[in-house]
């Protein structure tokens, strides 16, 4: 089975890395930040904040989220609804943050992640997929950049979705997600002994996936 992990901080690139080397491999790729969004939204749906942890804990035995590939695309469910354009919105960064602190939800999700790799090669990209999720995955790799590249990338991704926002706006955001998510006491971010450190900061798309492609051959040659 070929799972590869692709940890990060936010902005890093690793959504689009991910995406494009399932689809180099013929691979699924798991957004599992889609799902912590998910659950997010199911709480804000409900008026729960995502920071009351003694409500979403409550609320969580109710939370039915199915993932549905249509097309090569994973489509998140929540009670039967399509979430998946509402999962983008600004909003939903620091709520997804949020809830992915408390550990119940946390342990839910990464059951249904770890059920899908254990049947399919896959990649998943998130902030604690090679320390946690995946700790045996096949390979590993820690994708980085400055913390003002990954902000304007975000901010040149908004703009496209016509989210508006400003790009210092979306830095501060992102800095308090960093710091929420390097810091917080379960599975936080951080780079694994085992992790390949690629810093995407003067690298194009193409650099980053023959950097990742080179290391990834080499495994499945091996």
């Amino acid at each position: 089975m070929l799972n590869i992990a692709i940890d990060g901080p936010a902005g890093a690139g690793k959504s689009t890395i991910a995406k494009l080397i399932a689809k180099k491999y013929d691979i699924i790729y798991l957004d599992t930040g889609a799902m912590y969004r998910g659950a997010a939204y199911f709480c804000m749906q409900n008026n729960v904040s995502p920071k009351d942890h003694r409500e979403v804990e409550r609320l969580l035995p109710k939370l039915d989220m199915d993932i549905i590939y249509e097309q090569g695309v994973q489509k998140v469910f929540v009670s039967k609804e399509d979430v998946t354009p509402n999962l983008r919105e600004v909003a939903m960064s620091q709520a997804a943050s949020d809830v992915s602190k408390i550990p119940s939800v946390r342990i839910k999700l990464v059951e249904i992640q770890r059920e899908i790799a254990s049947k399919r090669d896959c990649v998943l990209d998130g902030r604690d997929i090679g320390s946690y999720v995946l700790p045996n995955a096949t390979i590993k790799f820690y994708l980085t950049a400055d913390e003002k590249v990954r902000a304007n990338r975000r901010f040149l991704e908004y703009k496209e979705k016509g989210v508006e926002t400003s790009e210092e706006l979306v830095l501060k955001d992102m800095q308090a997600r960093d710091a929420q998510d390097t810091n917080r006491d379960f599975a936080p971010l951080k780079i694994v002994s085992d992790a390949i450190v690629i810093d995407s900061t003067d690298l194009t798309i193409n650099e980053v996936i023959c950097k990742m492609s080179e290391r990834i051959d080499g495994v499945i040659n091996s």
